[in-house]
């Protein structure tokens, strides 16, 4: 399995850590624009449980984040990360003054914007093409969740597969780099469609996949969902199955982000079996050990 970190070590010679930023942006899934609500397990603030508030001013997130970055891990490279809801759904005029903020910061190698595969046709990849062009690299996140249609309609998304397909496409013809999202353990969704998962980001040349274990933010209707009992998790040994399954089916030059999802106790009903993520990556390697 190629560890993102290495796969950017690769690239960059040394370590280059995400430095993610808020921008105060929103979902065309939230205000009606393809729907209302937002997925079934996407809380009011999102997925960027530990962003600074969105009025923060952009270099007061970024230093402070490369601050503790460099004490922490001694990086020296960074990648401005829009993180939260879709990226590419901010105005354009306030996504090109991010762009030029960005541009003021040092030892910044590129932009990585997470987004949806649904959403890329306001003239978000052309200004990143020319940041590109500066010199910048460019990783675009798109949030694919599940390969399977029936398990996209329950869970909200408002898009389709063929939606990710064209827009991995797109991300791939302005020559940036493709990362995807998946959420291995959604309860409508079975080991087949994991292995099915990896084979579609196999076809669509993805560069790096960002696992999600499926967790429960309080107040979202996933909870509502799990709280009436309309779903079971699978369990903790039936996820490392479908996950080595996925792997096993991956391109192994596709780098692997992370392998489950990593939110606060004191926000989630339930993650990731109760377990950290940090001793649940050390069982799972056992798990692999032991299957060769």
């Amino acid at each position: 399995m190629l560890k993102y970190s290495q796969f950017l070590r690769n690239i960059y010679g040394e370590k280059v850590y995400k430095i993610p930023v808020n921008t105060g942006g929103t979902c065309p899934n939230r205000d009606g624009t393809k729907g209302s609500g937002g997925c079934i397990f996407c809380s009011e603030i999102g997925t960027g449980f530990e962003l600074p508030d969105a009025k923060t001013d952009f270099f007061t997130q970024v230093n402070s984040n490369i601050a503790y970055i460099q004490k922490k891990y001694n990086a020296n490279r960074y990648l401005i990360y829009f993180q939260n809801f879709t990226g590419t759904y901010l105005p354009l005029d306030d996504f090109r003054e991010y762009l030029r903020k960005v541009r003021q910061v040092e030892n910044v190698v590129g932009v990585a914007v997470s987004t949806r595969p649904d959403c890329l046709e306001g003239g978000h990849l052309e200004a990143l093409l020319e940041l590109k062009q500066e010199g910048y690299d460019i990783f675009v996140e798109l949030g694919l969740q599940s390969a399977n249609e029936e398990t996209l309609l329950k869970i909200n998304r408002g898009h389709t597969v063929e939606d990710y397909i064209k827009g991995a496409k797109k991300v791939k013809d302005f020559g940036f780099y493709l990362d995807t999202h998946i959420i291995l353990n959604l309860p409508w969704d079975t080991d087949l469609d994991a292995v099915r998962a990896a084979k579609l980001l196999n076809e669509c040349k993805t560069d790096s996949v960002k696992i999600h274990s499926l967790h429960i933010p309080y107040g979202t209707k996933l909870y509502d969902l799990w709280q009436d009992k309309q779903f079971e998790i699978i369990s903790k040994e039936e996820y490392f199955h479908r996950l080595y399954l996925f792997l096993k089916e991956l391109n192994p030059h596709i780098a692997v982000q992370r392998l489950f999802s990593r939110a606060p106790k004191e926000d989630t009903a339930f993650c990731n079996w109760q377990t950290s993520w940090w001793k649940l990556e050390d069982e799972f390697f056992h798990y692999m050990d032991a299957q060769s």
